[in-house]
């Protein structure tokens, strides 16, 4: 079923979820609320209130078991046999298997809903960042697992392209090449989630080489723990030293994402100094000529970093579904961590690219 369509096949439930939350994590006005939103003819001060509880949304949170006890709660206590129909539709899909975030993101359309460190987080779609043009139901799910974008005649837009490192071992690229892959991502290195030491990836080397000698265009990236602007522009500086003699026309990115060792030194980082190390990385890129990008997942952009800060910088999305979800603007949507290429043993990160950056 398409996006569009579960969208209007879950309005009804989208209007009671928002009544059931506000149930319990505000005030006795979710009668006036459930009947607003129920009847779609109450009054224009049940409309006040619920506009109040919606410009408040952003800064709601809420556990798994939260969720769970107030669905219960709601459909034991449900005075109408509709209301409790649709509640029990809602738990009933969490039960056979959808998990809770797929089915808060169908029903609050107007929000990117992350789940992360055990809470449910709400950010209010917003027009003051640049949002994409896709068509979601242009990406289409081939034979082969893989996905492409197409025009409306179907032909193929997207190029198809892997990311690469250290676990792949060694990699035949002609094989690699002759499977019909574009372009790769290879890792240049790492920072030490706890020493904070610089290494290269063992495999950068052979990686770099062999792509290009098999005409595959290449990016590289690096993964940061970076805690200072200083250390970030360390960063930067040491994939320009490892691809000064190399012919690299994909962008050069900087990898963020959650470590979860307890003792990582980018645990207490806050938004603004995640963002501050992003810039300075990607700044000093961008100064050598290179075009910088940010790789991350719906908690690197929506929690970590502050996206008003980052617009002019191209990003490399990771989301693992058949459907993409996210409505900013990016030009790398990485779908799988188990793709299957010729050449590679195992498996491999698979990456559809709407940009022609080789051609810039």
């Amino acid at each position: 079923m398409t996006r569009r369509k579960r969208k209007q096949s879950t309005s009804l439930i989208t209007n009671i979820v928002f009544c059931v939350i506000a149930l319990i994590a505000l005030t006795g006005c979710i009668v006036l609320l459930l009947q607003n939103y129920m009847l779609q003819n109450e009054s224009a001060q049940a409309m006040a209130e619920f506009n109040e509880y919606k410009a408040m949304k952003e800064e709601c949170i809420y556990t798994q078991a939260d969720l769970e006890s107030y669905i219960t709660e709601a459909v034991n206590n449900a005075d109408e046999e509709g209301q409790a129909q649709v509640l029990q539709t809602l738990r009933t899909r969490m039960q056979n298997g959808e998990s809770t975030a797929e089915v808060l993101r169908d029903l609050f359309t107007e929000d990117v809903v992350v789940y992360s460190d055990g809470k449910y987080n709400f950010f209010p779609i917003t027009d003051t960042l640049k949002q994409h043009d896709y068509v979601y139901d242009n990406f289409k799910v081939m034979e082969n697992n893989q996905i492409v974008y197409v025009d409306d005649t179907n032909e193929i837009l997207s190029k198809k392209g892997i990311d690469v490192s250290r676990y792949q071992e060694t990699i035949d690229w002609k094989d690699v090449a002759a499977d019909g892959v574009e372009y790769a991502f290879i890792r240049a290195g790492v920072r030490g989630t706890t020493e904070g030491k610089i290494q290269e990836d063992v495999y950068f080397e052979d990686n770099i080489e062999g792509a290009l000698s098999n005409d595959i265009e290449v990016g590289v990236y690096f993964f940061s723990q970076a805690v200072t602007p200083k250390e970030a522009v360390e960063e930067a500086e040491f994939v320009l030293e490892l691809i000064e003699s190399y012919d690299v026309n994909y962008p050069i990115v900087y990898d963020i994402e959650e470590v979860t060792s307890e003792n990582a030194r980018t645990n207490e980082l806050t938004q603004e100094e995640y963002t501050e190390n992003c810039i300075a990385f990607c700044e000093t890129i961008e100064a050598a000529g290179y075009t910088p990008m940010i790789y991350g997942n719906l908690k690197s952009f929506m929690i970590m970093l502050d996206m008003t800060k980052l617009e002019k910088y191209e990003k490399w999305f990771a989301y693992y579904d058949e459907e993409v979800y996210f409505p900013y603007e990016f030009s790398v949507w990485q779908y799988t961590s188990k793709g299957v290429v010729d050449g590679i043993k195992g498996d491999v990160d698979l990456n559809v690219c709407m940009k022609n950056f080789g051609e810039q």
